[in-house]
């Protein structure tokens, strides 16, 4: 876990948080009419925006070769250099859909990218925000796979297939590894959450006002064990729409173009 440079937002700003974009596929939408629904978010929030955290699986599949990037995402990929031109500070995660991000968003976009969780004090709040794939107890087969595909060889051997069909290839793989093992639909309780488990355990050394993860696909808002600090679970774009704001003293779950939405927890 990294621990990075205090922010304090400016007066009447706001911190965002959202995940699990998944561009590159249908749900309740298609692809492209989600990114449009993604970038007029972002124009919503631009006004009071002090920083925006964008917290993995912003793609459902990409790889950067030396010169090439998979196709697509103009929209996404150009509001957010109208946000940076802004000077709209924007941090990206990369999440298990999409960790062969390595320094566009960097170099292009002045964008930092994390590949593990962080800990950042955002005005006298303490965060731990992550993609949250990989945390917490069990999973021993997907935690292996993300070690061989996050070695410098199997990224090398990749960018060896030509991207016509390295990212066909690497989009079966992910459709067939989301049917393979969905998340639950439904909130499990704090005993079967393995990212509760995985922050209260953190809680045991280190104190945290909250933990922000996405990875779960499911809006939820939980008091940890110590009956003060929350996990809040960022929830997917595929259905739910959901994002947190926080406002400097208190944070919320929120739904853009979702009135059903409801937080889990």
């Amino acid at each position: 876990m990294q621990e990075k440079l205090p922010i304090t937002l400016p007066a009447n700003k706001a911190a965002y948080f959202a995940s699990d974009f998944h561009l590159g596929i249908s749900g309740k939408q298609t692809s492209i009419d989600r990114e449009r629904q993604i970038v007029r978010w972002l124009d919503q929030i631009k006004e009071d925006a002090g920083a925006i955290f964008l917290v993995g699986d912003l793609f459902d599949f990409w790889f950067e070769y030396h010169s090439v990037i998979p196709k697509g995402y103009t929209r996404f990929l150009g509001k957010l250099a109208e946000l940076r031109d802004h000077h709209i500070p924007i941090y990206i995660f990369t999440g298990n859909h999409d960790m062969w991000i390595f320094s566009y968003f960097e170099e292009e976009l002045g964008i930092p990218t994390y590949r593990e969780p962080i800990r950042i004090r955002i005005n006298d709040k303490q965060f731990m925000i992550g993609h949250g794939d990989g945390l917490g107890p069990g999973d021993y087969g997907y935690k292996f796979i993300k070690r061989v595909f996050a070695h410098p060889f199997a990224q090398w051997l990749f960018a060896r297939l030509h991207p016509n069909f390295g990212i066909g290839l690497a989009n079966f793989w992910s459709s067939k590894s989301r049917g393979t093992k969905p998340e639950p639909t439904a909130f499990q309780g704090p005993d079967r959450e393995w990212l509760i488990h995985y922050a209260n355990g953190i809680l045991d050394e280190k104190y945290f006002d909250y933990f922000l993860f996405g990875h779960r696909h499911l809006p939820i808002d939980f008091t940890l064990k110590n009956n003060k600090s929350r996990y809040l679970n960022l929830g997917e774009w595929l259905t739910f729409t959901s994002y947190a704001r926080f406002d400097g003293e208190q944070i919320e779950l929120l739904f853009f173009d979702n009135e059903d939405g409801k937080v889990a927890g």
